[in-house]
């Protein structure tokens, strides 16, 4: 019993490491421009154990929609949003910080989430379903912070939450394209400012 649960074990991990080597290349490169070869060198997973995992290429993207992004997504900007009463100055802090901790390679390559979005919505249904997933999750969870932010006097009754949700989204993804675009850390905060201003706005 123990050797099948250590063997489990071994599995779950063997499977994170090479979701995560995935996320890595597909971030740089895009999904059709992702090389298996690459994800296992990095890895040094044999052939046999990538495609034991995950048969397709296909599969194992989307995978990483639904494990790695969809993941980072809540625990980054969802549910530290729903762990106080006053959403503005949460989201603020979380803009702030994810500023703070944004990298030159992250500014180069984009948020991936919309640039799988970009690249694979138009040509397959399986990764623009997932994506959309994820981005119906994130606004969600800003339209329940807000909505909490309204009921305990932080944030203006006439606020439309789920209007404001979609809005603050589309314009955090904006910001990251144009910076990406300028290739300027820049761009970034100027714009992410904005988007605080915004919000506080929308304070009671």
């Amino acid at each position: 019993m123990p050797s099948t649960a250590k063997n489990t074990e071994q599995e779950v991990a063997t499977r994170q490491v090479i979701l995560e080597a995935a996320y890595e290349e597909i971030h740089a490169r895009g999904f059709q421009g992702a090389s298996l070869s690459k994800i296992l060198s990095s890895t040094n997973v044999t052939k046999g154990a990538l495609y034991h995992y995950f048969p397709t290429k296909l599969e194992l993207g989307y995978a990483v929609v639904d494990e790695i992004l969809a993941e980072h997504i809540q625990q980054q900007w969802v549910q530290p949003l729903l762990e106080t009463d006053d959403p503005i100055a949460n989201f603020k802090n979380i803009i702030m910080q994810t500023g703070g901790e944004i990298t030159e390679e992250d500014i180069q390559c984009g948020c991936p989430l919309n640039n799988l979005a970009q690249e694979m919505a138009p040509i397959d249904e399986g990764f623009r379903s997932r994506v959309e997933a994820v981005y119906r999750s994130w606004r969600k969870g800003i339209e329940s912070a807000l909505l909490i932010g309204q009921e305990k006097g932080f944030v203006k009754k006439e606020v439309n939450v789920k209007s404001v949700s979609t809005m603050v989204v589309a314009s955090l993804e904006g910001c990251m394209g144009l910076a990406k675009n300028a290739q300027s850390k820049k761009v970034l905060f100027q714009c992410g400012q904005s988007i605080i201003d915004y919000l506080e706005s929308l304070r009671a």
